[in-house]
């Protein structure tokens, strides 16, 4: 009974300020976009427009859901509940301090892959439930793309693993007290953080809501608290997305420098730290880059990142076995 407590508390602790994180990444979205832009962001409701995340929130919450006529309505309203499930369990084996984590699992990488591989199945349903052309187009392309650059975030990751000896997310990250990995491994992690923006189609690889051709895409016939379920998967997906690369490749809670007065700074600042820098990435890679068309998208991901990421896995595999420097 106890145990399930614990639990259960450890689940409310992450959910509750992952949902306020989601709220507040749009708004900072908006705003930055906004300077970027030279216009003014979200600042009427609330002190420089803080509440508006809740406004938002509050209105989408009291709309009324609508459904499409011809509609499979089971499968209709099942899709966005399970792409917002899908997004909070992927934070089960995030560790975000040393020892804190829900479920310190050694295949923490194949499970956040398993678990990322299962979101597709929202999308498709919900392009295929809502009878619509352009919801299953939408669908499609989100099914293909994600696939797609799933492979070359599978083989960025496995670099990281081979160089740690582990697929254990903490021991990833203790394996970088004396180096980060984004520096023996920059190509790769910088194909990681690219593919990232499609894994989670955002721009400018964001085809599969194009509004210029699907008129947003597979979610078109949602409204109301459903469509708000994929808006919160989607973004909560961006935060584990910026989270894995901060643990991969920049030392999760670890910082650089081993100076007395950083050691105070609790190991949790730095990977929010970090994390707030991948946020800062999806935004400022929305506000100025242009969109790709769907066969460039394609031919980056198969015939570009997919052999560079296969040949370096190689190449540091081989350098490892060469100068017997494979971690125990």
């Amino acid at each position: 009974m106890i145990l399930t407590i614990t639990t259960i508390l450890k689940i409310i602790s992450i959910v509750i300020p992952l949902l306020i994180s989601v709220a507040y990444f749009t708004i900072a979205e908006r705003k930055i976009m906004g300077a970027i832009q030279r216009r003014r962001g979200p600042n009427v409701i609330g002190y420089i427009g803080l509440l508006q995340p809740l406004a938002d929130g509050l209105k989408l919450f009291a709309k009324e859901t609508t459904l499409p006529g011809s509609a499979n309505v089971g499968v209709f309203l099942l899709a966005p509940a399970l792409s917002f499930v899908l997004s909070l369990l992927g934070w089960a084996v995030v560790p975000f301090a040393n020892g804190i984590v829900i479920c310190d699992l050694n295949l923490g990488i194949l499970y956040l892959f398993a678990i990322s591989s299962l979101n597709i199945y929202g999308i498709l349903l919900a392009g295929w439930s809502s009878n619509s052309k352009y919801a299953y187009l939408g669908a499609l392309r989100s099914a293909a793309q994600m696939i797609s650059y799933e492979i070359t975030i599978g083989f960025t990751a496995l670099n990281a693993a081979i160089c740690s000896g582990s697929f254990n997310l903490s021991t990833i990250v203790l394996a970088q007290k004396k180096i980060w990995l984004i520096i023996p491994l920059l190509p790769v992690s910088l194909i990681f953080y690219i593919s990232m923006l499609a894994e989670t189609n955002r721009h400018p690889f964001d085809l599969p809501e194009a509004e210029a051709e699907l008129v947003s895409g597979y979610n078109v016939e949602y409204s109301a608290m459903t469509f708000a379920l994929f808006f919160l998967s989607e973004y909560a997906n961006m935060l584990l997305m910026s989270t894995l690369g901060s643990i991969l490749f920049l030392g999760g809670w670890l910082f650089p420098f081993n100076y007395f007065i950083f050691n105070l700074i609790p190991g949790t600042f730095w990977l929010s730290f970090k994390i707030i820098l991948g946020v800062v990435f999806f935004i400022f890679a929305r506000a100025t880059l242009p969109r790709y068309r769907y066969d460039q998208l394609m031919y980056l991901g198969w015939k570009c990142f997919l052999p560079l990421t296969l040949s370096y896995l190689l190449l540091v595999a081989g350098t490892l076995v060469s100068f017997n420097w494979l971690p125990n």
